[in-house]
């Protein structure tokens, strides 16, 4: 008896002993603090690195939305420049057909008027219908020399009705060449300016179109060449002189065909 209450004494010390021993908690606070920490250096630099590729991703974004408002920008400007060539070149043609039809209206009334001078009696001509005629005595727009006729008329027809721009024009340089003193001179100058201007070649356009304002001041054709001339220089950035030159054509020839021309583009300066 005595003996199994030894036994049970020393069971029941030995349960006490693993009972204490089993509840030893600072070991399993340690471990929490242990994890709380590393759990806290796991997650701290996943935290930055988040900011980082957020930020990365906004500037990303930003420099996308620049880009595409320079691209925007630059489509604009590039459709400004666009219209404004073709309201130029609307004007240019514009200008061109008014000034086909001029020339064949005049063709039209000196055919007309040869006609008539050829049906009546020369001792028959009334005064009134005779061709205006220079202090000379010569016909104002059209010469009575007929190769100086046929030289003219071969280098309008080039242009009018050929379309072969590019032969017509050493044909103006040289009828200007062997005729200087004709009455097509400021014509024929005009002609070669327009030609030579269509070609980019602004510089001796210009000289062609400051002849004729210069020298031919009673030429109809003296309006259209300072217009001319002022685009010359627009064409060669000189936007001072190219104003000038609109505000010119405006004051002496405010009615012409010109002008109208010249208002809008001066405006646009």
């Amino acid at each position: 008896m005595k003996l199994n209450k030894v036994l049970f004494g020393m069971s029941f010390v030995a349960t006490t002993y693993i009972v204490v021993a089993a509840e030893s908690a600072p070991v399993i606070d340690i471990s929490k603090v242990d994890s709380t920490k590393s759990n806290t250096s796991q997650y701290s630099p996943a935290s930055s690195q988040t900011v980082s590729e957020r930020l990365a991703s906004l500037e990303r974004k930003l420099d996308a939305r620049n880009r595409a408002q320079v691209n925007v920008q630059r489509q604009l400007d590039e459709l400004q420049s666009e219209v404004n060539e073709l309201r130029g070149v609307t004007e240019l043609h514009t200008h061109q057909l008014s000034q086909v039809l001029n020339r064949q209206r005049e063709l039209y009334q000196e055919l007309d008027r040869r006609v008539s001078q050829a049906l009546k009696p020369a001792n028959n001509v009334p005064a009134a219908i005779s061709a205006p005629t220079t202090p000379t005595g010569v016909p104002a727009n059209y010469s009575t020399n007929l190769t100086e006729n046929q030289a003219y008329d071969r280098a309008v027809n080039l242009v009018l009705k050929d379309k072969q721009y590019d032969k017509a024009i050493p044909e103006f340089q040289s009828f200007n060449k062997q005729y200087p003193d004709s009455s097509y001179a400021p014509n024929s100058h005009y002609w070669l300016g327009q030609l030579l201007f269509n070609k980019a070649q602004y510089t001796q356009a210009k000289n062609e179109f400051t002849l004729v304002v210069e020298k031919y001041t009673d030429s109809n054709k003296r309006s259209d060449a300072m217009l001319k001339l002022a685009m010359v220089e627009q064409k060669l950035n000189n936007n001072v002189a190219a104003k000038i030159w609109y505000q010119k054509v405006l004051a002496q020839y405010p009615e012409s065909s010109a002008a109208q021309l010249a208002q809008p583009r001066l405006e646009n300066l």
